[in-house]
């Protein structure tokens, strides 16, 4: 299993240090019209991190569940069995923050207006906003920026959808869930994805 993460994180760098070199190699370039626009570029984070999150859930989780294999089982807890592997937005998580380890031209995260684990609930009012407008607006994202700090970034929400049963189960069962009417095709939360301007 931790071959398995080590090729997300992995495909995950290569799509992110593609679109960092996209992005040009300096403020004069970007300046210059040179760069790729920001809204672009956290498109196309978020179309890599949508697709592997969505095949690792479809085609490695919804396999291991209660009708797949028995000998490797996805739970919450998985460092805490024998034979664990880490639920979809674990593997998420693992990936920003081995991302935020090597660049801070961008950062994203998993976070829910309805979050099991607290520390994926929205920060800020504009992620606040941000998950209120994805899930008021279905299959549109949300744009805006805001400054942190000294730093002004741009930041863009997208709904991350419920894609696949074991998902939606997990959420509707899980005793420290706020919200337990989920069904396939629901938004559940957001990917938020900040990069400095």
């Amino acid at each position: 299993m931790q071959h398995v993460m080590k090729q997300k994180v992995t495909i995950l760098m290569a799509a992110a240090l593609s679109a960092l070199v996209l992005s040009g190699c300096g403020e004069e370039k970007a300046a210059s019209g040179g760069g790729i626009e920001p809204k672009v570029y956290t498109d196309s984070l978020f179309a890599v991190m949508k697709a592997d999150r969505t095949n690792y859930t479809k085609m490695i989780i919804g396999r291991l569940g209660p009708a797949g294999a028995d000998s490797i089982k996805p739970h919450e807890y998985w460092e805490d069995l024998e034979n664990g592997a880490p639920l979809p937005a674990q593997m998420f998580r693992y990936g920003a923050e081995a991302v935020s380890e090597m660049t801070s031209d961008f950062t994203y995260s998993l976070q829910s207006l309805w979050p099991i684990n607290a520390q994926n609930a929205p920060k800020t009012d504009l992620e606040k906003e941000g998950l209120q407008f994805i899930v008021d607006n279905p299959g549109q994202n949300f744009y805006g920026e805001e400054t942190l700090g000294d730093t002004t970034y741009y930041t863009a929400v997208y709904p991350d959808v419920a894609v696949a049963a074991p998902c939606v189960a997990c959420h509707n069962n899980h005793k420290d869930s706020p919200k337990t009417d989920f069904e396939m095709g629901d938004v559940m939360g957001g990917v938020v994805i900040r990069v400095p301007m």
